[in-house]
């Protein structure tokens, strides 16, 4: 794909999410085809983080160590990116979709290809002009949460978005008392100092 017809296709996904989603399940790619997708948008957003980080470190001291190892960013976020297209393949059919687990990780794939894009972006503009890029992307949030919900209403055959955005809200509660859980039993604590 050159890159005209990327920012196309980008584009296309914003106004016409469903279509894009038609399109993209259509190629019928494989599950190699799929990984290597994923895998490369994993590196480029790991890249973009590094440079990111290197251009304004973050205010936390506490993300440093998270950020500034690309290899362990890159291990997080295929593990929370995996985690997240079986939540939402698993959330979507508890509700009466038709999802696959390759169809969902292609879409996903594809909304994170779209991130990379936003981020680099985010690059150019935050040194330039940091209110602008702050507006940039809580937009690009928005924009990204309204094609995942069209996306997945395309996967799993829901004619609305209702279900597919009670769909996502599951999947992010499951997730996010997953971590909880994880956490507790694991004795890690956030938050709290050795003083304490």
């Amino acid at each position: 794909m050159t890159l005209n017809g990327y920012l196309s296709l980008a584009w296309q996904s914003v106004i016409a999410p469903r279509d894009v989603a038609r399109m993209l399940l259509s190629l019928r790619l494989g599950t190699e085809a799929i990984a290597c997708a994923m895998a490369l948008v994993v590196v480029l957003q790991s890249a973009l983080v590094g440079v990111s980080v290197q251009l304004a470190p973050p205010d936390d001291e506490a993300l440093m160590p998270l950020l500034s190892q690309p290899m362990v960013f890159a291990g997080g976020l295929a593990i929370v990116m995996v985690a997240t297209i079986v939540a939402m393949t698993w959330s979507g059919r508890g509700i009466g979709g038709i999802g696959r687990l390759r169809d969902v990780a292609l879409l996903v794939a594809w909304v994170q290809g779209l991130d990379v894009l936003v981020q680099a972006l985010l690059i150019v503009l935050a040194p330039i002009a940091p209110g602008l890029a702050g507006i940039v992307s809580l937009a690009a949030s928005a924009v990204g949460i309204w094609i995942l919900i069209n996306f997945l209403a395309e996967a799993h055959g829901f004619e609305g978005l209702g279900k597919s955005a009670l769909s996502v809200l599951l999947a992010v509660t499951g997730l996010a008392l997953g971590i909880a859980l994880f956490l507790s039993l694991s004795g890690a604590t956030v938050g709290m100092t050795g003083d304490v």
